[in-house]
């Protein structure tokens, strides 16, 4: 979409849908507003629950994460696209 407007595009490995992201809510809070699925516990870094393959696209975190992840996953809790993002769920 425009990374001017800060509106951007959540592509879900293996599902047909797509998802509009228009503000700085965490992906997670994103993905449950579609009524998608994502394991999760802390809802702040620390467990790693929610941990998602980042398969293309950015992020930036709004709070470093404490739980330790791959350098191509990320944390849905506490990142927001920063591009539209193709992602798959564990």
């Amino acid at each position: 979409m425009s990374e001017e407007s800060g509106t951007y595009k959540v592509r879900v490995e293996h599902s047909d849908s797509q998802y509009i992201i228009e503000d700085d809510t965490s992906l997670l809070v994103h993905l449950e507003k579609q009524k998608v699925e994502v394991h999760y516990h802390c809802r702040e870094g620390y467990c790693g629950a929610c941990r998602t393959k980042l398969i293309s696209g950015d992020v930036e975190y709004q709070t470093d994460p404490l739980a330790f992840i791959d350098d191509d996953e990320i944390l849905a809790c506490c990142c927001k696209p920063t591009s539209d993002i193709e992602i798959k769920l564990y």
